[in-house]
């Protein structure tokens, strides 16, 4: 049988994933500083969460490309709230980002074509560019008293086929947000080359105390004259990642921006992949999503101010964390020893699974990543494990 070149991926289990694997399968203790999902760390519901599920109209099959204009109302309510304006016929709604994202490589790129990827980022991208035949282009950002887009390297890796770019605002894992002044030179770069900029805005309400000049608004609410899709969705805002909604905001310059939404709506009326129960639903969760936004925050900044409470008691600073705007991540910046890879697997073994940096394309060594979403207790505990590891192996590598 013959398969396609675009799916043939490396499915081989990584050694370090075999080998929590076999921690957790024999029973010793796993302390996940890796942990995403809400649910699974304790965050509730509303009491009436299930309830619009009872409604009869969510038997009801009456299908709109674009998602059910009640459904689109209650987006544009939330961006509302938040002071953009946004409008029911600008949208698409999918089954979540990653649709959203397949969706946008169909079209805007041609098979060959590529899209630039400022770096560290998400690890997803790549099978979803593959899938789609789309050759992605990571572009490391620059840190120097935060990240910044290194325009000279922007430069450099464009071509012939590139096609867009895309931004995660706030970015995850570093957390940081663009500034308004960076993002008219986004606008500028994407004029000058004919690109179209794609915004990733799921850790937008997870901003963490303010800081001064930090603008932490959407892209929606920036002027933009270039073809503009920001995407999002209720596995963040709500979240609700087993629940699969989300949606593609189409913004900026006229005439692209309706040539666009026909044909998001033509790709959307082929699938028609969005459930009508969670459609009906979205109406009224949205409303209710800032008492999960709530907890959420709190278990956030409990465990960043535990965070840097454990890395000042530090006898020697071995392990320092990056200044963050927002999101549920932290990035540790810690001795070189290993390579990322390396470091997780013999924190591991102390009983600490944590994200090494290289997973988020960040360099191969000296970083790792922790979820700040972890329960209190076992986040303290790990972070201490963590700190505690990490001495023992610098101190051992320093007497040497």
């Amino acid at each position: 049988m013959h398969f396609s070149r675009r799916t043939d991926w490396n499915t081989d289990t990584t050694s370090l994933a075999r080998a929590l694997a076999e921690r957790r399968s024999s029973g010793q203790v796993v302390l996940d500083l890796t942990a995403s999902n809400p649910r699974r760390c304790g965050i509730q519901l509303p009491e009436q969460f299930l309830q619009p599920f009872l409604a009869p109209e969510v038997l009801d099959y009456d299908p709109d490309p674009r998602g059910q204009r009640a459904a689109r109302q209650a987006v544009c309510a939330y961006y509302a709230e938040r002071g953009v304006s946004v409008e029911p016929e600008q949208m698409v709604l999918t089954t979540g980002t990653s649709e959203a994202y397949s969706f946008l490589f169909r079209i805007l790129c041609d098979p060959g074509d590529s899209i630039l990827v400022p770096v560290p980022g998400y690890p997803l991208f790549d099978y979803l560019a593959d899938a789609e035949s789309v050759h992605l282009v990571p572009v490391p950002m620059l840190r120097d008293h935060g990240w910044h887009l290194d325009w000279q390297r922007m430069e450099q890796s464009i071509t012939s086929s590139t096609r867009a770019v895309i931004l995660v605002h706030p970015n995850n894992p570093t957390g940081h947000f663009t500034t308004a002044e960076e993002s008219e030179q986004l606008y500028a770069f994407c004029r000058r080359h004919g690109l179209a900029l794609i915004v990733d805005e799921v850790f937008l309400d997870y901003a963490l105390e303010p800081t001064p000049g930090v603008d932490a608004c959407s892209f929606l609410a920036r002027q933009c004259s270039v073809p503009l899709f920001v995407v999002s969705g209720i596995s963040k805002i709500l979240g609700l990642p087993q629940m699969k909604l989300a949606w593609i905001v189409a913004a900026g310059s006229e005439p692209e921006r309706g040539q666009a939404l026909e044909r998001l709506e033509v790709l959307a009326d082929t699938f028609l992949s969005v459930s009508t129960p969670v459609q009906v639903a979205v109406r009224s969760w949205l409303p209710e999503g800032a008492a999960v936004q709530q907890q959420i925050r709190q278990r956030i900044s409990g465990n960043l101010a535990a965070l840097d409470v454990a890395l000042e008691m530090q006898p020697v600073r071995w392990v320092s964390r990056l200044e963050a705007q927002a999101g549920w991540y932290a990035v540790l910046r810690i001795p070189a020893l290993h390579d990322d890879e390396e470091m997780a697997q013999r924190l591991l073994e102390r009983g600490v699974w944590v994200h090494p940096g290289s997973f988020f394309a960040m360099p191969s060594s000296g970083w790792l990543v922790v979820s700040l979403l972890t329960p209190e207790l076992e986040f303290r505990t790990g972070v201490m494990l963590l700190l505690e590891s990490v001495a023992a192996m610098a101190e051992s590598a320093d007497s040497r």
